[in-house]
């Protein structure tokens, strides 16, 4: 069972493997290595190919096999590396610009049933009433219930103006609810913000998409339309599982001194040894002129925070780490994913492509994110009392053929005895409330907001913490918030100064 716990990690990460924090889009045709082709091992591939055409039990068509062959041949790589027949390519390419068909809403799992986390505002979910808290039952009449989120989120979505029907159980009242649907063309919105009290703001990003650097920099404006003397700013990137990686860029070029380095890469061929900048042209993409042009001033110099946690990855780690070397905001969560590669889209026929893990992801000090992620300069668990499962949250380095990391040793995750763990989770898991994050009751996000008051942080204990690496960290840190906040008005000018090492 241990691994299930693990497997609903990674469903929360939307497969984390899925979007990728780098969407190089080119065609096949690369150079050569420049090593003869291995004839003796392509021969026995196509001596097993005449084997199953002529003796297994039934036939099989060519294309599966050969489909098949390339599938298992990309996979046997790495977890991130994958062949993407036309659903799946189609699939990635809506995730990075952030449309899909579907009902809109935002979903988990509770008691076997799909739980409905948020509508998105104007789908076609919300108009037809749907709620937070809603637990959906059955879809077209097939009871949810034995079905992964995976299946049931599949079968949610498909093509638009088509019909789905959803059984509804809603709290207090004593009839299930069902309603008919539509299916639409859905535009998610990957940025969130609003000013949580006076003098301090909230920014979360959910996923890095194409549109994500645009429309932090609307949201930012917004936020000082609305108060002109933010005192403090939290950047908010928990569960977000990555994306475009000129998504990250721009968002930290929006923090970060003019035209520093911001991510490097390192890989075998020339083009995957690289270094990319605050600079318009590594984000702004096709729009044009640059979307961080109109943002205030103040929104260099502004102290911040930055919330991570287990899901927060790729791209996300991408954001934490820069801002992390630069000194510019205070790390606060649980230690990252820890996916720092960068997977190259190359488009093998008009509907198919290979995604292909090309390049290892360094922060501007040279630290490799790769099975590792990025370390929080306070330990922060997700409740007071701590959220009990980050012994059972899967990260990168617990997925099979994961890459190594190439400048540092693993950490060793300790050892626990999983039947029992498993037994206290479960037990925690139905007491447990799904978390809103920027409501009241978010804990890492008033643990923030005391540190950027210069207040007491509530940060693990050392001898509770799961990862060894933030062990000296949570009992340094917590006597010296006040400390760290007094020394922010030198820090602009020192950032200013920095010089990115050359990977």
């Amino acid at each position: 069972m241990g691994s299930k716990f693990k497997n609903f990690g990674l469903i929360g990460l939307g497969m984390v493997a899925g979007i990728a924090a780098s969407m190089q889009f080119s065609a096949l045709a690369q150079k050569n290595a420049g090593s003869p082709l291995p004839v003796e091992e392509l021969r026995q591939l196509a001596d097993v190919f005449g084997l199953i055409k002529s003796d297994y039990v039934e036939p099989v068509e060519d294309n599966k096999l050969l489909t098949e062959a390339i599938s298992g041949m990309v996979a046997s790589l790495d977890p991130h590396s994958a062949y993407l027949d036309k659903k799946a390519f189609k699939e990635l390419k809506e995730g990075t610009q952030g449309k899909f068909v579907g009902l809109g809403i935002e979903v988990g799992m509770e008691d076997g049933y799909v739980k409905i986390v948020s509508p998105i505002e104007d789908s076609p979910a919300y108009r037809a009433g749907l709620k937070p808290g809603d637990l959906i039952t059955r879809l077209d009449s097939q009871p949810v219930k034995g079905m992964t989120l995976d299946e049931a989120v599949k079968k949610m979505r498909g093509e638009p103006n088509t019909k789905i029907t959803l059984t509804i159980a809603r709290k207090n009242e004593d009839k299930p609810i069902i309603v008919t649907i539509t299916r639409e063309l859905i535009k998610q919105q990957s940025v969130k913000a609003k000013i949580v009290e006076p003098g301090y703001a909230w920014l979360r990003i959910s996923q890095f998409q194409e549109p994500t650097v645009e429309d932090m920099a609307k949201k930012v404006q917004t936020l000082y339309a609305q108060d002109p003397n933010i005192k403090g700013l939290v950047l908010d990137l928990r569960n977000d599982p990555g994306g475009v990686l000129p998504g990250a860029i721009g968002v930290s070029a929006a923090f970060l001194p003019k035209d520093v380095a911001v991510v490097s890469t390192n890989g075998q061929l020339a083009d995957s040894k690289a270094t990319f900048y605050a600079k318009r042209e590594f984000y702004a993409g096709r729009t044009s002129g640059d979307p961080l042009a109109k943002l205030p001033e103040a929104i260099k110099n502004v102290p911040m925070v930055v919330l991570i946690n287990t899901g927060s990855a790729s791209a996300s780690e991408i954001v934490a780490g820069a801002l992390q070397d630069y000194k510019r905001a205070t790390i606060i969560g649980t230690q990252s994913f820890g996916k720092g590669s960068v997977q190259t889209i190359r488009q093998i026929s008009a509907d198919t492509a290979v995604k292909l893990t090309t390049a290892r992801y360094y922060t501007p000090n040279g630290r490799s994110i790769q099975a590792k992620g990025i370390v929080p300069d306070l330990n922060v668990e997700e409740t007071a009392d701590g959220d009990g499962f980050n012994s059972f949250r899967a990260r990168e380095s617990d997925l099979q053929k994961h890459l190594v990391n190439d400048k540092e040793k693993e950490p060793v995750r300790p050892k626990v005895d999983e039947l029992e763990e498993e037994q206290r989770l479960l037990a925690l898991a139905k007491k447990s409330k799904p978390l809103e994050y920027g409501s009241k009751e978010d804990f890492q996000l008033a643990q923030a907001l005391n540190h950027l008051k210069g207040l007491p942080v509530k940060v693990t204990d050392p001898k509770d913490s799961k990862d060894g690496d933030n062990k000296d960290k949570a009992d340094k840190t917590e006597k010296t918030d006040k400390a760290d906040k007094s020394d922010k008005s030198d820090k602009s000018d020192k950032d200013g100064k920095s010089e990115s090492k050359k990977k």
